[in-house]
């Protein structure tokens, strides 16, 4: 089993293999030479872990991400936040953690921010000599941000799972997200002080008021999302939807920057991109999916239970379980698995479940592109080219600052419980 599942798939990515093969034959040969299962099972769990009514967001977000970009709406919020961080190092690099960090009140899919904003801003990082890993690297750890700041289906899930109030959680995790993008800012600017990073010209009021100005229908489309969910009129995925009408509406009809068959065409992208995108989540699944019926997750848990460790020894335990398990489980198959079973556990700690639930999206949103098998490293590597070793140069660095960043968040439980209210 451990041959099957880890050592041949990584054998495989070593060499280059495409990486729903990975995870696709891993699975695969599990079955047919470990496990009495029928074959019947490899086609009935790749094409129902595809059956979750929260993955339509990943083309509506892809969409629209690809409406934004074609009709120079994601251009506007590059510009704008470009003209209020002025001349400052690395103002590039900060702009692209603020976009994502603005892609998140939009989208809530960490792999759809790296897909939308990918063909938009790696173009001008590498131009501006971020280099091609760090480019890389800076997009996909900016899209885990996503996964924190609300609307996050993460949050959902969890709030689903272990019985809390998802308003709550969406309001919990602002302040997270906004000290991990902090701390990815002050990182760009550290950087790019030592490296020759080009810089932009210094920060001119009536510039930044044009930038605004022109970015307006742009920036509002994160409040009108956010604020439909928060009222009640949509769901997160139903938002989804409502984003792509509001970007056609935009680029159509305001702006004037596309006709009818730029959108069709901008559709056929995105159905390409999110094509690319699912069939490695289906694969994936095949591979969770047999690690959570052999009760490896579970076995886990169980050993951290019977340690019999202190409140801090645990968070720490959990940190590293969730750090591990986020390589190789997408959040939805780990929350849904992990949460049941570590919630009750947490509770006996005095640890708020409502500060638990944004400790585990946090150490997930990680997991999202920390190597080997950190979705949004191939999602980066679909869009830039590059391959996997040198994604993981250029993500090694940020995975980094998060780890900080989550220490800080997990031992401070101020920044998750200050507007997320004690329990």
């Amino acid at each position: 089993m451990t041959a099957a599942l880890f050592a041949v798939p990584g054998a495989l990515l070593v060499l280059g293999a495409p990486v729903f093969l990975v995870f696709l034959l891993g699975g695969v040969l599990a079955i047919a030479f470990v496990l009495p299962l029928p074959p019947l099972v490899v086609h009935q769990v790749v094409f129902g872990g595809l059956d979750n009514y929260a993955l339509l967001a990943v083309p509506f977000f892809v969409f629209a991400g690809e409406l934004m970009n074609r009709s120079g709406m994601a251009g506007r919020m590059i510009a704008w936040a470009l003209a209020l961080t002025g001349r400052i190092p690395g103002s590039l690099g900060v702009a692209t953690v603020g976009a994502s960090a603005a892609m998140g009140a939009v989208s809530g899919s960490s792999v759809a921010a790296v897909a939308a904003l990918g063909k938009t801003l790696y173009p001008k990082l590498v131009e501006a000599g971020y280099g091609r890993e760090r480019s890389a690297g800076l997009l996909a750890s900016s899209g885990a941000i996503d996964i924190i700041i609300p609307p996050s289906i993460a949050m959902i899930l969890y709030g689903l799972v272990a019985e809390q109030s998802i308003p709550r959680l969406f309001i919990a995790g602002i302040l997270p997200g906004l000290v991990i993008a902090a701390m990815m800012m002050a990182f760009v600017v550290v950087a790019a002080m030592r490296a020759d990073v080009q810089r932009t010209s210094r920060f001119d009021g009536r510039e930044a008021w044009r930038a605004t100005l022109a970015a307006a229908w742009a920036l509002l489309m994160p409040v009108v999302v956010l604020g439909g969910i928060y009222l009640g009129w949509f769901s997160p995925t139903e938002a989804g939807g409502f984003a792509c009408l509001y970007a056609i509406v935009v680029a159509r009809f305001v702006h004037r920057s596309m006709t009818w068959n730029d959108i069709a065409h901008a559709a056929a992208s995105a159905a390409v991109m999110s094509a690319k995108i699912l069939i490695i989540v289906a694969a994936a699944g095949l591979a969770t999916w047999l690690m959570t019926t052999q009760g490896i997750p579970q076995a886990i848990v169980a050993w951290i239970d019977g340690v019999g460790l202190s409140p801090f020894g645990f968070l720490i335990a959990v940190n590293v379980l969730l750090l591990a398990v986020g390589c190789f489980f997408d959040p939805t198959s780990a929350i849904l698995v992990l949460a049941p079973l570590l919630v009750p556990i947490a509770v006996t700690f005095n640890i708020d479940p409502i500060h638990f639930g944004i400790i585990m999206t946090v150490n997930l949103a990680i997991g999202m592109f920390t190597p080997p098998f950190g979705l949004n490293i191939f999602v980066a590597q679909s869009v830039t080219g590059l391959p996997a070793h040198s994604l993981y140069r250029g993500v090694l660095p940020f995975v980094a600052v998060q780890v900080v960043a989550l220490l800080v968040i997990t031992f401070v439980p101020a920044l998750s419980m200050t507007l997320g209210g004690a329990h």
